[in-house]
């Protein structure tokens, strides 16, 4: 039986980033997607021109269609935009004990748009987190939710300490973004760090990436493996993706998420 996977996301016009990336994401690792949108953006390669999020009662009528008929092996959320749809969202998640949570907490998007209301942020930290297997937030994300800047794999270690503190078993802080040592990624247990050292591909069509990553984790929690072993060979996936990324549009074009089928 193939493992079904939810993503918990806003949706993206341009199929780059959001639950279009998502559902990519997860066919392309071996799992079945499944999609609960949350808001609506006009959205292409150079930016994001308008959101309208979705009624709280349409966001918890899809979630209750896929409880009542799927079964969900692990759940991605990503643009979840409102307090009030954060807590839709966790409300309905808490009686299903969903073992393989990942919250990537889409933030900002790359063109600089507030994708979460500031009075979103606290909710996502007291309400969501603590029911997560794991947070996957990049650096400028990271930088939000810890308070302390980020310029080096020791910053990215004090703020994963503190980002735990919030109640999720695993924080991984993505380095993309990262000053020093571009393309390292950071993950916390709690009490010991996994660093992953990757290639930085120099390349500006990156759009969708962290919610590829995300995404390509939670596939893989669903089929069996450790949060370590899913986080690399996410990541490993990820690279493929970006090295064979697609030049399309204006502006930063998004990851080639079937790269695979164009090969020999």
């Amino acid at each position: 039986m193939i493992k079904q996977v939810l993503s918990i996301a806003g949706s993206d016009s341009g199929g780059g980033a959001g639950i279009q990336a998502d559902l990519k994401a997860m066919s392309a690792n071996g799992v079945y997607a499944m999609s609960v949108i949350t808001a609506i953006t006009a959205q292409n390669t150079e930016e994001v021109t308008d959101v309208f999020e979705l009624p709280t009662s349409i966001v918890a009528a899809q979630l209750d269609a896929i409880f009542d008929d799927f079964d969900v092996a692990a759940i991605k959320t990503g643009m979840l935009s409102s307090a009030e749809i954060i807590q839709t969202v966790v409300r309905l998640l808490k009686p299903q004990q969903v073992k393989h949570l990942v919250v990537d907490p889409v933030m900002i998007a790359k063109g600089g748009q507030a994708l979460l209301k500031p009075d979103a942020v606290d909710t996502i930290k007291k309400d969501l987190f603590p029911l997560a297997l794991l947070v996957t937030p990049n650096v400028h994300e990271a930088q939000q939710l810890s308070g302390i800047e980020i310029t080096s794999v020791a910053d990215a270690r004090r703020a994963a300490k503190i980002i735990h503190q919030f109640g999720c078993a695993n924080v991984l802080i993505k380095g993309g973004h990262l000053p020093k040592e571009r393309g390292t990624d950071l993950l916390y247990d709690g009490r010991f760090f996994n660093i992953y050292k990757g290639e930085f591909i120099d390349t500006p069509h990156t759009h969708g990436t962290g919610c590829t990553f995300a995404s390509a984790i939670a596939a893989h929690l669903a089929r069996g493996k450790t949060v370590p072993d899913a986080v690399q060979t996410a990541k490993t996936y990820l690279t493929e993706a970006i090295r064979h990324s697609l030049a399309i549009g204006h502006g930063k074009g998004p990851t080639n998420h079937f790269y695979f089928l164009n090969q020999g």
